[in-house]
């Protein structure tokens, strides 16, 4: 059965694109849920709808339609939250509203749902194109290259922001260059799970290797593992199910997550 099921090309460029986003969104989500960020997920994914509801109005490519509208999106949560001295949340809620409502809008124009948005709203990892699995390569290597030659910036803005930027660190850079690779990966991800469950992705595999590492690089790396060993089970499940991958995987990052936490209560684990 296994054979089987990695002898089909679409499976094989689902596996492939599905592990580079999923290991990509957990690397970032680690840094996103200990700065109080994880939700910037969930907001940037609603306004992947205007960028896919746009290209399937025009017939343009999805992928490439919203990822400028997502970076822009990003970098206007930044700016209310600077601006009107506004919580991170007020401001991912006040872009998120924005962005879903002008996608429904775009949507009803458009003449409301079809297939093809669909598969976009609830994942379609099986549909996913040679150049997007690319994509999602070079994504997976621009995030592994900032770990390695950024690591003790992104750590010290994480963990003391103030104290960093004592140390003469670019925090407004590093939070800028954090929240521009995240919504790149929100893009290229949203074909893995769904733009409804995105956040999803970057949240869950993060937090559970939390709950069971001892140090921060072991995070890291459980977390990368976390999000890589759901997209493969949960696609090799829903293949032999027949049942929706994206939600699938999801409920793999939440048994993941229950596991950790039973885990975690045999001893405390400190991060450091």
């Amino acid at each position: 059965m296994i054979g089987e099921f990695l002898s089909y090309g679409f499976v094989q460029r689902g596996l492939i694109a599905g592990s580079f986003a999923a290991a990509s969104c957990a690397l970032l989500g680690v840094f996103l849920v200990l700065k109080r960020l994880s939700l910037i997920g969930d907001g940037m994914s609603h306004v992947c709808l205007t960028g896919v509801a746009v290209a399937l109005l025009t017939s343009a490519n999805p992928v490439y339609m919203s990822v400028p509208v997502v970076m822009v999106s990003s970098l206007g949560i930044m700016k209310l939250a600077q601006k009107f001295k506004i919580y991170g949340d007020a401001a991912i809620g006040i872009v998120s509203a924005a962005g879903l409502s002008v996608g429904l809008m775009i949507t009803a124009f458009a003449g409301g749902f079809n297939t093809d948005l669909l598969g976009y709203l609830f994942g379609s990892i099986l549909t996913v194109t040679f150049s997007e699995a690319v994509l999602c390569g070079l994504l997976l290597a621009a995030v592994l290259f900032g770990l390695v030659y950024f690591y003790r910036d992104l750590t010290s803005v994480c963990f003391d922001e103030p104290f960093a930027r004592t140390r003469g660190v670019r925090a407004g850079t590093v939070n800028t260059a954090l929240v521009m690779v995240t919504s790149i990966a929100v893009v290229l991800a949203f074909k893995v799970v769904g733009i409804f469950l995105i956040s999803a992705l970057i949240i869950i595999p993060p937090v559970s290797a939390l709950l069971v590492s001892r140090t921060f690089r072991q995070v890291l790396w459980l977390a990368a593992c976390f999000g890589v060993g759901s997209v493969w089970t949960g696609v090799y499940l829903s293949f032999v199910l027949n049942i929706p991958s994206g939600a699938t995987i999801i409920l793999i990052n939440l048994i993941c997550l229950a596991g950790s936490y039973i885990y975690s209560k045999w001893g405390i684990k400190d991060v450091r």
